[in-house]
């Protein structure tokens, strides 16, 4: 899916981003599920937006502020117009195929989307003259950290397509950016979970694999049971153990990336987690106390690749950026998703 967004800022009560006045800002996959809640704080912060996505997995009513156009960042020449139109100097680029197992089964799919279009949209970007690159990287990228933690300087050894292929584009900027041609902060996000905390967008993606919004769907009857792959790691409760931070703080880091390229901050990787975890036990459990109900579970055998433990050490994004994480609680988290699984239910959103 293929996305950008174009935004000249203005102050946001979220963030607390200072007003700027330079360039737009083109952000791609702005109607998927982080992009939207980005696109949602560069609104409220009184940008300019503008979203270009094919629409194969996002949703044109999550994007709450500007413009969207339907198109694909491999579509070159579409992407050059924008660039040049809309006097873009800074590109957030969200727009991927995010499925593990899939890539798995389809890696040609992703190199070509993931690896492939951003080729395309670096090219575009470079003969644009476009400043600043912001870019939607995975902790995927680690694939299994011996003791379970990650800092940005772990080795880099994925084990999956979809993780080659982020990591592939983590080397493209890099090259690029070597070379003269632009500055860009990759962030290496670890587990994403929760929405807005208003309720006006959240996780809508159908068949989705994420635990707390399968677990949320399991817990309303959108789904039969949940499903605990692994049972025997060396964790405290046997359960693989993940770091989960809140789509609003995600974002946030987004924004704050913007303020330190625009500022004219070198080139960066930086991983995005709150340093610390919860068990599959430990998460379903907070499911069903939220809900008030028990979950049918299942415990079925691990799967392949799965690590007993990641944890981000996110003490450099904190340090660059001045970023300070607001909804650090397991709680606040499943709760958003909640509300937001009992809004698609209900109808007020979509089905």
């Amino acid at each position: 899916m293929l996305r950008f967004a174009l935004a000249a800022f203005g102050t946001n009560s979220l963030a607390g981003v200072q007003k700027m006045t330079m360039g737009s800002i083109l952000v791609t996959g702005g109607a998927g599920y982080i992009g939207s809640h980005v696109i949602r704080q560069l609104g409220e912060a009184g940008a300019d937006v503008t979203v270009l996505d094919n629409l194969s997995t996002g949703f044109a009513d999550s994007v709450l502020f500007g413009e969207l156009v339907t198109g694909d960042t491999g579509d070159m020449a579409l992407v050059s117009r924008l660039l040049k139109e809309r006097n873009i100097d800074s590109v957030i680029h969200f727009a991927a195929h995010t499925v593990v197992p899939e890539s798995v089964a389809d890696p040609l799919k992703y190199y070509r989307n993931n690896t492939c279009c951003t080729r395309n949209l670096l090219e575009c970007c470079k003969q644009a003259g476009v400043k600043n690159f912001i870019f939607s990287s995975t902790a995927a990228v680690y694939g299994i950290p011996e003791d379970g933690k990650a800092s940005e300087d772990t080795p880099l050894n994925p084990i999956n397509p979809y993780g080659m292929s982020k990591l592939m584009t983590e080397w493209m900027l890099r090259d690029l950016s070597a070379a003269g041609g632009i500055n860009y902060v990759a962030l290496r996000y670890f587990n994403v979970a929760g929405c807005d905390v208003q309720g006006r967008i959240g996780q809508s993606t159908k068949n989705a694999t994420l635990l707390i919004k399968v677990a949320c769907e399991a817990a309303l009857g959108k789904r039969p049971h949940i499903s605990i792959f692994g049972t025997d790691y060396p964790t405290a409760d046997g359960t693989g153990v993940r770091d989960y931070i809140h789509v609003e703080d995600l974002a946030d880091a987004h924004l704050k990336a913007l303020t330190y390229l625009r500022d004219r901050g070198e080139s960066v990787v930086l991983n995005c987690g709150y340093g610390h975890g919860y068990s599959v036990r430990e998460v379903l459990r907070m499911v069903e106390e939220v809900h008030g109900q028990k979950l049918t579970i299942r415990e079925e055998p691990r799967r392949a690749g799965d690590p007993p433990s990641l944890i981000a050490i996110a003490d450099k994004v904190k340090n660059v950026l001045g970023w300070e994480p607001r909804y650090d609680n397991l709680r606040q988290i499943v709760e958003t998703s909640l509300s937001w699984e009992q809004k698609l239910m209900a109808g007020r959103q979509r089905q």
